[in-house]
């Protein structure tokens, strides 16, 4: 190598670190982000909340992430406070799916999430259902034997009024041939509580995404009898529909922006979600939590979620809960 030559590959290796820190820096769609849950820590909708930041913040997609969780009435409670106080903020964005859908039409909300402008749908998550691991319960069929004999004997567990979980037990009771009026049917604010309650025996089941049980369940603290999915999730655990019941259900969720929101905002929030998307990081991720990629941006994640509200408006005035 002749001295022209050396300088040049010196000079080269000096700058691939500068060339690097600035690719990362051109990578980089957003500063800083505050991320909106309305829902409690543990759940499902924090649970994407932080995983988005797990992913994007070594990929150098954002910088600083800032957290704020509200929970109660499946995001009723929260999503109130999003529209209000974050309006217009290009730097804010809120977790939110399909338990939202329903807990805005049962509890009457003013505001729902017809209130706050879709960005992307990321995941979808069939439900399973479980009991405690010292339960007389050892199958589904148990299960479904108790309730139909005598629905409210059976304390089951879940996220709030009128959500996915919820509505999953009134069509299984329609199954069944009872009323989903007769249900016991016990809302907690996040995945959480949901969980300590089991444990403590204060409900009999719980329906909640697979995530949400999947580590008591590895632990042996809970059973799962039956998941929720066109097809089976987990090779060793029936479908409700395997097991007689015309039932199936799954839980999506997604990111959504504040009202007001400027169209560019909007489009950098988008972009910035597709990219987390495309990174190997994420699907890695997917695969860790057992989410399935759901990915949906612009019009056609705005008329998905106007065919949801319809058809939950429908299933929920069907079964009793709205």
């Amino acid at each position: 190598m002749n001295r022209r030559q050396w300088l040049i590959a010196g000079a080269a290796t000096l700058a691939a670190p500068l060339l690097a820190g600035r690719a990362a820096q051109a990578q980089q769609k957003i500063a800083s982000l505050n991320v909106f849950i309305p829902a409690g820590p543990g759940g499902g909708w924090d649970g994407l909340g932080r995983a988005i930041e797990q992913v994007a913040r070594p990929a150098g997609l954002v910088s600083t992430f800032q957290f704020e969780n509200v929970g109660g009435a499946g995001g009723m409670v929260g999503l109130p406070r999003f529209v209000a106080q974050r309006r217009g903020r290009a730097d804010s964005i809120m977790i939110g799916g399909s338990v939202m859908v329903g807990a805005g039409l049962t509890n009457k909300s003013p505001v729902t999430i017809k209130d706050v402008v879709p960005v992307a749908r990321l995941t979808e998550e069939v439900g399973v259902i479980v009991v405690p691991a010292s339960s007389d319960f050892k199958t589904i069929k148990d299960l479904l034997d108790a309730l139909k004999a005598n629905p409210g004997s059976v304390a089951i567990g879940g996220g709030s009024a009128g959500g996915t979980d919820h509505i999953t037990l009134g069509l299984m009771l329609r199954a069944l041939g009872r009323s989903a009026k007769e249900a016991s049917y016990v809302a907690f604010a996040g995945g959480g509580p949901a969980q300590a309650a089991l444990l403590g025996a204060q409900v009999k089941a719980g329906i909640s995404g697979m995530s949400e049980f999947s580590e008591q369940v590895k632990a042996g603290r809970l059973r799962a009898l039956a998941t929720t999915g066109e097809k089976r999730s987990d090779p060793n655990l029936p479908t409700l529909k395997e097991s007689g019941l015309d039932v199936v259900t799954a839980n999506w969720r997604g990111v959504f922006a504040a009202p007001g929101v400027k169209p560019e905002a909007r489009q950098a929030l988008t972009d910035l979600m597709t990219a987390l998307h495309a990174l190997p990081a994420w699907k890695e991720l997917l695969t860790t939590r057992e989410w399935d990629d759901a990915f949906m941006t612009g019009t056609a994640f705005e008329e998905y979620l106007a065919k949801d509200i319809a058809s939950t408006e429908t299933v929920l005035k069907e079964i009793g809960l709205a």
